[in-house]
């Protein structure tokens, strides 16, 4: 272990994470917009719920971690910068819009891809290039001056803010809000039927607390010199392109290796289920809003910082407020964007 740097400690551990939560949305259909899509139009709730059982696993797991020392909640940029409530609303509705344009988040399209969707890849790399036109490129001073970015002055969270009012330990109120989400999926018959589904929900929310436990490790490990991350992909993308195209650009580090890990996971599971295919693009107006749309979760990722797996699952996951703010600010952006879609499809 001396001999591997800490920058690939985190990348391996970003790679099993990623694996396993690919594997878990190719065979468990852990999906953001296909949750959406199923809940209100397909009338199954099947996938949303599952959301409930990725949730409660990943808080109780986080927190149990962080009472027993192994996780560092604290050292997340989820809790180290400020809330700022705005950011969450506009750039959640941002990318939650351009979800549906593009028919997938960043990791949905991470996962498409790695089942041979060359579309996805569009997406991918447009969605990686133009979050990064955000966060540090032409548009960063007008995305710092509308939504400045302050450290937080203290504890910060809902286990924190119930801990400060009502004297209540944070891990004690963690797992009341992980039992609400695991009794509200399993409350829905058709998912209690289907227990494959339910295992890789449990798989995908084990993935979850892991990549928190092995970057709390490796910020032991290393005196803060790596930070602690959750699983994430929307400057993630960017930074895997960079580093693949220069082997520098930041290094070797988690996010690369969770990027990867995803892709590789997706295309064992696609081959495991003999799923895997190439698809492209036939349609030009198709291309076309689909690159829109990834141009907008680009933007919306980076000013809400974080996908809906970045905030609606790792920001939750350690009870930050931006997680549920910006998980509902997707869902609205989602279905404003598939109603607009389904409207002028009837149209023509």
């Amino acid at each position: 272990m001396d001999s591997i740097s800490f920058g690939v400690m985190a990348a391996l551990i970003g790679l099993v994470a990623g694996v396993v939560l690919g594997l878990s949305a190719r065979l468990g259909n852990f999906c953001t917009l296909g949750a959406l899509e199923t809940a209100v139009y397909g009338g199954d709730q099947r996938r949303l719920r599952l959301w409930g059982i990725v949730l409660a696993v990943s808080i109780s797991g986080v927190y149990l971690g962080a009472a027993t020392g192994h996780v560092e909640i604290a050292q997340t940029f989820y809790h180290q910068i400020a809330w700022n409530p705005w950011a969450s609303v506009v750039g959640g509705l941002l990318f939650g819009y351009g979800m549906a344009l593009a028919g997938n988040c960043g990791f949905g399209a991470l996962v498409r891809f790695g089942g041979g969707d060359l579309r996805s890849l569009v997406v991918v790399v447009v969605m990686g290039v133009v979050g990064f036109i955000t966060l540090s490129g032409p548009l960063a001073p007008l995305r710092v001056a509308l939504f400045e970015q302050r450290t937080a002055q203290g504890p910060q969270g809902i286990a924190a803010t119930i801990e400060a009012i009502a004297g209540v330990p944070q891990l004690v109120s963690a797992l009341v809000i992980a039992a609400g989400l695991l009794i509200w999926a399993l409350a829905y018959g058709p998912l209690r039927r289907a227990p494959s589904e339910m295992a890789w929900g449990l798989v995908a929310g084990l993935a979850v607390v892991f990549a928190y436990w092995g970057t709390s490790w490796v910020w032991q490990e290393s005196f803060g010199e790596v930070g602690v991350e959750g699983l994430s992909f929307t400057a993630p993308v960017g930074r895997t392109i960079l580093f693949l195209m220069t082997a520098t650009a930041g290094g070797i580090n988690f996010s690369v290796g969770a990027v990867l890990g995803v892709m590789a996971g997706a295309l064992a599971g696609s081959l495991w289920r003999g799923m895997f295919r190439w698809e492209a693009c036939e349609d030009p107006r198709e291309l076309g809003r689909q690159v829109g749309g990834a141009a907008l979760m680009g933007v919306g990722g980076v000013i809400a910082l974080g996908c809906s797996v970045g905030q609606g699952v790792s920001a939750f996951a350690t009870l930050a407020w931006s997680g549920p703010v910006t998980l509902a600010a997707i869902a609205a952006g989602a279905l404003a964007g598939l109603r607009g879609l389904i409207g002028a499809a009837e149209a023509e």
